[in-house]
């Protein structure tokens, strides 16, 4: 499985109005696009920083479900210009799990 940690730092006293806007339109765009998705999360050290993550079965399915997206009206239109705005900065980890890792579907392990 393919996971993104996604760090945002983002513009000062607008936490809470990207995480208001990440539960309410981004996450379920990304859902629909066909990323599994965990987050937002709030930082307990930094008040202007939220951490996410989404998941993937192979990086071909990254590849092609982050084309989509980004490509498409949803990101284009109403995702983009809202949430652009609010991040000062971001960063992400692009990783792998192992093999004693377990999905939702095969297991109990995380």
């Amino acid at each position: 499985m393919i996971i993104e940690i996604r760090h945002y730092t983002l513009k000062t006293g607008r936490r809470e109005e990207f995480i208001d806007f990440f539960e309410r339109e981004n996450r379920v765009a990304l859902r629909n696009a066909g990323m599994l998705v965990f987050g937002p999360l709030r930082d307990l050290e930094n008040p202007d920083k939220v951490h996410w993550m989404r998941a993937f079965s192979s990086i071909e399915e990254r590849d092609r479900v982050k084309e989509n997206f980004y490509e498409g009206p949803v990101w284009n239109k109403n995702i983009e210009p809202l949430v652009i705005p609010m991040i000062a900065h971001y960063e992400v980890d692009f990783t792998e799990t192992t093999g004693g890792f377990e999905d939702f579907d095969g297991g109990t392990s995380l």
